[in-house]
């Protein structure tokens, strides 16, 4: 199947704590239904001096959000939408915008 949100979208957070946080995909991971999305999704991580660090320390870090939570920005209207699949001319599978229905690859 192929991906309708891919590394480098912008896209929209629809729910949940981050509810619309926009933020660029950092990474994919097609197979768990997830993504890493820059400034969403941070989670704190405590380390203590068994890591080989001097002092115990928080750290926080992002982890990957489903999916299911994210909407893609259409470049050419700005809006968050739904993505459909389209056949060029030339045989070319591409992405397009539902509101507008330009298409975004």
């Amino acid at each position: 199947m192929a991906q309708k949100i891919r590394t480098g979208d912008m896209v929209v957070v629809i729910s949940g704590k981050y509810k619309n946080n926009r933020g660029r995909v950092l990474k994919v991971f097609p197979k768990k239904g997830r993504a890493m999305v820059e400034d969403v999704n941070l989670v704190k991580r405590h380390r203590g001096k068994r890591h080989g660090l001097d002092e115990g320390r928080i750290e926080e870090k992002l982890a990957p959000i489903y999916l299911s939570k994210l909407k893609l920005i259409c470049p050419k209207c700005g809006q968050p939408t739904r993505v459909g699949f389209r056949f060029l001319e030339d045989g070319k599978k591409v992405r397009y915008c539902k509101k507008c229905g330009e298409v975004i690859d």
